[in-house]
């Protein structure tokens, strides 16, 4: 028998394959340790939820930027005051089309969100990269095909969309009803990762949620920096958001499509903090989960909280 034909080495190669299994499952453990330890701080992600549900199909993982998108396509379809279908259709159309990512390419001159065309009529590729134009128009050109909500949503997408593809968009529609629920009805949205750092944009905050509701909130600043946390960390920009308009029930829904929104949107904005109907949510803690408000402090002298009402939003962002 020649060296070459001797039979050790291959012997020895479940051994191998063994010892990096025992590798990589020690590196797991190690990763899901870390990410405990540290309150949710491993890789940043968002996770939607319909009402009522902890996990399953009744659950649905992004990245931040896809929940940011999400969070923005569903904000305009409340904002226009179309029904939950309609939000459903967009969703998915965006996830068929770009993966809910706003792309600076696609087939030809298909361009964000929905890959809609400049040439096509859909505005300028400045106006399509723009996920609050480039959703609003998309559920303008919804709700002009006659009997769009009695269409199966893959029809009604077409309709919109002439996609070369008309029957892809179907199978996002479990998803799509997700995050519909998630971002625009009675489900949650929670985003943990770690916290943003750097100085955030208070000043594009107010401006988007002006764009997206109009006159439908009332969007404040704050006077003086507030700290971040009792006394430490850096300084924090005020930003208040009330519901001015529409009965109780509409205002305690946009309150809370816009707690959402800021969720989804404290990386690439810098939100540390952002508060509504007595509950918290902070950047890089408690796995990115909401949490009861702590009840003011009762020792003397010590500054009391001011009460967040039902339907009003305080969003802290770094300076």
């Amino acid at each position: 028998m020649s060296p070459t034909d001797h039979p050790s080495p291959r012997r020895r190669r479940p051994l191998l394959k063994v010892a990096g299994l025992l590798v990589l499952l020690a590196l797991g453990g190690y990763l899901v340790v870390q990410y405990e330890s540290n309150g949710g701080g491993g890789a940043p992600h968002c996770t939607a939820g319909a009402p009522g549900e902890q996990g399953g199909s009744g659950t649905y993982e992004m990245s931040p930027e896809q929940a940011g998108n999400a969070a923005t396509i569903a904000a305009v379809g409340v904002a226009k005051g179309v029904p939950d279908r309609a939000v459903t259709i967009a969703l998915a159309t965006a996830m068929q089309e770009s993966g809910l990512r706003n792309l600076d390419h696609g087939d030809r001159d298909s361009l964000g969100l929905f890959q809609q065309r400049p040439s096509q009529g859909w505005g300028t590729p400045q106006e399509i990269r723009d996920p609050v134009y480039a959703a609003g128009i998309f559920y303008d050109r919804l709700l002009e095909v006659r009997g769009w909500a009695q269409l199966p949503l893959t029809e009604a997408a077409q309709e919109v969309q002439l996609s070369g593809f008309p029957q892809a968009y179907a199978k996002h529609e479990p998803n799509a009803t997700v995050l519909t629920a998630a971002f625009a009805g009675g489900g949650s949205v929670i985003c943990g990762g770690p916290a943003p750092t750097g100085p955030g944009r208070p000043e594009q905050v107010r401006a988007e949620l002006v764009r997206i509701f109009g006159k439908q909130v009332r969007v404040d600043a704050a006077g003086a920096p507030t700290p971040a946390k009792e006394g430490a960390g850096a300084p924090e920009a005020e930003i208040t958001v009330g519901q001015p308009q529409g009965s109780a029930e509409a205002a305690f829904r946009r309150a809370r499509v816009v707690a959402y929104w800021a969720v989804a949107h404290s990386g690439d904005m810098g939100i540390a903090r952002v508060s509504y109907a007595s509950r918290g949510w902070t950047a890089g803690e408690a796995q990115g989960k909401w949490q009861q408000e702590r009840a003011a402090s009762s020792r003397p002298g010590a500054p009391q909280p001011r009460t967040t009402q039902a339907d009003e939003v305080r969003i802290f962002v770094h300076r």
